[in-house]
């Protein structure tokens, strides 16, 4: 789960979403919380959210963590996010959620990744990995 299919649930109430947030064995880099609460604070700040709203958020993306697996930004992904991918340019955050992504199919294999962002999407599809939503 990369950092803007959750945002396009909380922050869009894109409700196509919600199934791949509920399945069993989520895994997504601890990136995305900090990304999200950026994100959150934006759109507080810009009036998009109200504060009962941004609390709301708050409250999903800390439930979100609780029911998933978290990948830390240790040194073996920012080794892997320093490396090449199929699809460039990839912006610094983008690289550090597909070195995550790739580490973590390393060690489990079958991985669907969940994204909105075109260039993730490109990336981890030229990857081999199945896309949410498809």
């Amino acid at each position: 789960m990369e950092t803007s299919a959750l945002l396009r649930l909380l922050l869009d109430g894109d409700d196509t979403l919600g199934p791949a947030l509920s399945r069993d064995g989520l895994v997504t880099s601890s990136l995305t919380f900090l990304e999200a609460s950026r994100a959150i604070a934006r759109a507080r700040r810009e009036a998009r959210l109200d504060p009962a709203e941004a609390r709301e958020a708050e409250r999903q993306v800390a439930a979100f963590e609780r029911s998933c697996d978290v990948i830390p930004l240790v040194e073996e992904v920012l080794r892997r996010a320093r490396e090449g991918f199929p699809v460039e340019p990839v912006r610094s955050l983008d690289a550090l959620h597909l070195a995550s992504i790739c580490l973590i199919d390393a060690e489990l294999g079958g991985l669907d990744v969940a994204s909105c962002d075109e260039r993730v999407r490109a990336n981890a599809k030229a990857l081999g990995f199945s896309l949410v939503p498809d």
